[in-house]
C-alpha cells in the first residue's frame, strides 16, 4: 500500500466527532513506526530553517523494514521553487543524479519519503502536498513522513 493510500484510508476513517471514530467501532491499527536517525532529524531542521521564509523540500533515505517500519537514516535537500504558501514538484533530473551518486559510492539505502516545511503556516498538508505525495507514490513506494511543519 502507497503513502498516499494509507493517508486516504486514515482520513476517509475518520469518522465520528473531532475525527475520531465512535467509541463502540473497532478500530485496526495500521499505523507505522518511523525511525529517523539524529542525522537526519538535524539536517532536515537545518534545511528547513534556512530555507525561512521560503518553504524547502528533501527526500528522506532509508529502508522500509517491514509493512509497517520505516527507518530514515539520512537526508537530502532538493532545489525547487518555493513561494510562502508552497513548494513546486521534485526536480526528477536532480533526484536521479543524487541517486546515481549513492549507488557510485556504495550507499544501501533507498529514498523512503519526503519532507518540507510551512514556515509560520503551521503542519497541515495542502493541495499541493496531496498532489505531490500522489505523483511520487506512484512511482515509487514513497510516503510523507510527518508531514509540513512550522519551525
Amino acid at each position: 500500500m502507497s503513502g498516499m493510500e494509507r493517508l486516504q484510508r486514515m482520513f476517509a476513517g475518520a469518522g465520528g466527532a473531532l475525527g475520531h471514530p465512535p467509541p463502540d467501532s473497532p478500530t485496526l491499527d495500521s499505523s507505522e513506526q518511523v525511525y529517523i536517525s539524529s542525522l537526519a532529524l538535524l539536517k532536515m531542521l537545518k534545511h528547513g530553517r534556512a530555507g525561512v521564509p521560503m518553504e524547502v523540500m528533501g527526500l528522506m533515505l532509508g529502508e522500509f523494514v517491514d509493512e509497517y517500519t520505516v527507518r530514515v537514516v539520512d537526508v537530502f535537500a532538493m532545489p525547487q521553487s518555493g513561494t510562502g504558501v508552497s513548494v513546486e514538484a521534485v526536480d526528477h533530473v536532480f533526484q536521479t543524479n543524487m541517486l546515481d551518486m549513492l549507488k557510485q559510492t556504495g550507499r544501501p539505502e533507498m529514498v523512503v519519503g519526503w519532507y518540507h516545511s510551512h514556515p509560520g503556516f503551521g503542519c497541515w498538508l495542502s493541495g499541493v502536498d496531496i498532489n505531490t505525495q500522489q505523483v511520487i507514490s506512484f512511482t515509487l513506494n514513497f510516503i510523507l513522513i510527518g508531514g509540513a511543519c512550522e519551525l
